[in-house]
């Protein structure tokens, strides 16, 4: 029971409470620039956690059962590093052939996902935790979910500010940073979850 309860205060708390993008400031890089249409930025948002959730746990396998018995955990960042360009090259690859206007939709921001900080702060937060393969996927995931959450959110936001009178100077991505720092503060009322 101790291990559920563990792994649904991670849960909650990568998603909501230490949020990857609001508190952490991991991934801006597509939160920004993905942000513009919901759709666009729920494609991205399923691509990331398909890419973090699976990169925690083979990373976290690799490390576990290949890095740590070779006392080679010094080369942990350029091998998750790999291991994420790998996942995104997966991900590419089905993203333009199963759904191709995504694809478009995406552009550049989907191979950016192999430099997007957040995966890989992940992948090492998992090992600086000392999490294991399962708690460190539960983790990935959460971060993941939390991180689409964000997007989705902002996405949602700016559709509406589109058909707001916004004076010129404030218009474009002035308003958009405004908007993300109140989203910032707002996800800080989660901390009182747990």
């Amino acid at each position: 029971m101790s291990q559920v309860r563990e792994l649904l205060m991670i849960l909650i708390g990568s998603s909501l409470v230490s949020n990857v993008v609001l508190s952490q400031f991991l991934g801006l890089c597509p939160f920004l620039g993905v942000s513009k249409k919901v759709k666009t930025a729920g494609g991205m948002g399923v691509a990331v956690i398909f890419v973090i959730t699976l990169a925690s746990a083979v990373a976290g396998a690799i490390y576990q059962y290949i890095l740590v018995p070779l006392g080679i955990e010094y080369l942990q960042t350029i091998v998750f590093i790999l291991v994420i360009a790998a996942l995104v090259q997966f991900v590419e690859m089905f993203l333009k052939k199963a759904m191709p206007s995504l694809y478009q939709a995406l552009g550049v921001y989907l191979p950016l996902i192999t430099t997007n900080c957040a995966v890989l702060g992940v992948a090492l937060g998992n090992v600086q935790k000392e999490y294991g393969i399962l708690t460190g996927t539960v983790n990935g995931f959460a971060t993941a979910v939390g991180f689409t959450i964000a997007i989705v959110i902002l996405a949602g936001l700016r559709e509406k500010m589109e058909h707001n009178d916004i004076p010129e100077s404030f218009q474009g991505m002035p308003t958009v940073l405004l908007t993300a720092g109140l989203m910032a503060i707002a996800f800080c009322g989660f901390s009182g979850l747990l």
